[in-house]
């Protein structure tokens, strides 16, 4: 039984973002190499279907993203380093698409948990659309987090466990590599 967590309080000098940039399994494995990143895990949230199982989620109907749910040190990294990696690493110019990964569930959302970080990342969209790095508008939806469900153990550090996977072969690997050349000097040593 997955577990439903809706306001964790955290120590003054840690933070939470949750964020949904395509498939999960790609989200996660990015930001577990980030310095000051203490925990991520893979789930889902933005939907109506309480303890969702990855099955209903893929079927687009619960309304789900698969998200991340990052646990950080605010004194190493900050919310808006954290968004800044999120838009390089998924395309948030394409509604419900993540390269061969379509529905709902792979849309590329931010679920604020206050309104410092609303604030923040309605600077940093903007910021990435006057730049025109991806050539398009981004799409990404900016909501207020409601519920997040810790997605099946399965899920949970998955590349790490299965870089051999087909999957993780072709589309995690070249993520994560295109990644840590970007932002080598923000890696765990």
């Amino acid at each position: 039984m997955m577990e439903a967590e809706s306001r964790v309080k955290l120590p003054r000098d840690r933070g939470q973002a949750t964020l949904g940039g395509g498939c999960f399994w790609c989200t996660e494995a990015v930001f577990l190499e980030l310095m000051g990143v203490t925990k991520v895990e893979s789930g889902y949230s933005g939907g109506t279907v309480a303890n969702p199982s990855y099955e209903q989620v893929c079927t687009g109907e619960t309304g789900h993203a698969e998200a991340v749910r990052i646990t950080y040190d605010a004194e190493v990294i900050s919310y808006r380093q954290l968004l800044q990696v999120f838009f390089t690493v998924h395309d948030p110019t394409t509604p419900n698409r993540q390269g061969n990964d379509v529905g709902s569930q792979y849309r590329s959302v931010i679920f604020y948990h206050d309104e410092e970080q609303k604030r923040i990342a309605e600077s940093v969209i903007k910021e990435i659309n006057e730049s025109k790095i991806w050539g398009r508008t981004a799409v990404t939806e900016l909501v207020p987090f409601e519920v997040f469900y810790k997605a099946e153990e399965y899920h949970q550090e998955y590349f790490r466990r299965n870089s051999w996977q087909p999957y993780c072969q072709v589309v995690v690997a070249p993520k994560v590599a295109k990644f840590r050349k970007r932002y080598f000097e923000m890696l765990k040593k």
